[in-house]
């Protein structure tokens, strides 16, 4: 049983076009509710994706940030709901509600969002998770990891990430952990578990770092993408790095820091970034990354309604998932016409 546990169905209000013809229809009108907490059958559809919301912002409290990232699983459905559905009729988008923060420590949050993950998974669907802090990565971490381990517990897993991001979040927690702290926590599983350990951080901002936080990324032997090369260096330079670094992982998932972005585009973020990244830099890779055929979840982190000017934060984060949810649908749907599955 999920504690703390939510529906959200009823942020999911638009405009309404037609309601008998579904070339009119937007995801309000499409969008079923998920309960984690029943008994749902394991889904048998050619495609489905199921949003779960984790509402903390303990992480960047801790981390000494802007909070506020708590209310924005809601205001991104908001946004999501008049997008038109551009995908097949045989596409199913699941709500599965949100995991509530105010009343319990980040990392019971943490665990209860792995849950929720797992069991999204276990139903044969795509987890799309919206933040949240950047401490909604290590659940959505942790919920990826149980989902592996009890599909094939005789095999080592092999879970990679894909961190678009201005900050490493490397940082040491032996004070506790935070928004800042994710990935050197996976590090510490990956060593613990005997796992193979898989991070790209892409759009990292040289004065968001200290030395010693790219020191340590050398030490781990992290590679990364610098924001000002990802924006204006060499195109076939980053997607080289991008593709060694999927060819040498089973298995990935895509996380999305806001802040990575230009505060023209992303001004409700907890840092704010002045030379931060164009979106239009990053959706043709975030296109390329799911093209290999190996990202198994996204999330979406750091939007904080407090400071969105007109939801301009919140709206690119629709329009991120929007991206995300119609290029997997091109894959599978590519798949099924060819015989090539999109999951190996």
């Amino acid at each position: 049983m999920l504690d703390n546990y939510v529906s959200a169905m009823e942020h999911w209000q638009g405009r309404v076009d037609s309601e008998e013809d579904y070339d009119s229809f937007r995801w309000h009108q499409w969008v079923r509710p998920l309960d984690l907490n029943g008994d749902p059958e394991v889904f048998q559809g050619p495609q489905g994706f199921a949003f779960i919301g984790f509402c903390s912002e303990q992480g960047v409290q801790r981390n000494k940030g802007r909070v506020g990232t708590a209310l924005a699983p809601d205001l991104i459905r908001r946004q999501m709901a008049n997008l038109p559905c551009t995908f097949q009729q045989s596409v199913a988008i699941y709500d599965a509600g949100d995991i509530l923060c105010q009343d319990i420590s980040m990392e019971e949050g943490q665990a209860r969002l792995a849950e929720a993950v797992r069991r999204i998974l276990a139903l044969n669907l795509f987890p799309i998770v919206l933040g949240g802090g950047h401490e909604t990565t290590f659940g959505h971490y942790c919920g990826q990891l149980a989902h592996a381990e009890g599909k094939q517990p005789e095999k080592t897993p092999d879970i990679a990430v894909v961190n678009f991001d201005a900050h490493f979040d490397l940082r040491p927690y032996d004070r506790g952990s935070s928004s800042g702290s994710m990935f050197r926590q996976i590090a510490d599983i990956c060593r613990e578990k005997g796992m193979k350990y898989g991070y790209l951080p892409l759009g990292i901002q040289k004065h968001s770092n200290t030395v010693s936080l790219f020191r340590e990324a050398e030490r781990m032997d992290v590679r990364y993408v610098l924001a000002r090369d990802l924006q204006y260096g060499s195109a076939a330079s980053v997607y080289e790095k991008v593709d060694t670094f999927m060819y040498e992982h089973e298995n990935a998932y895509i996380t999305i820091c806001t802040d990575v972005f230009s505060s023209a585009f992303a001004p409700g973020v907890s840092a704010p970034q002045a030379l931060g990244l164009d979106p239009e830099r990053v959706l043709p890779l975030i296109k390329h990354i799911l093209r290999t055929r190996k990202i198994r979840g996204f999330d979406i982190c750091e939007i904080s309604p407090r400071f969105d000017q007109d939801n301009t934060t919140a709206s690119l984060g629709a329009v991120l998932i929007f991206t995300v949810v119609n290029t997997i649908c091109k894959l599978k749907n590519l798949a099924v016409n060819t015989g090539v599955e999109y999951y190996g």
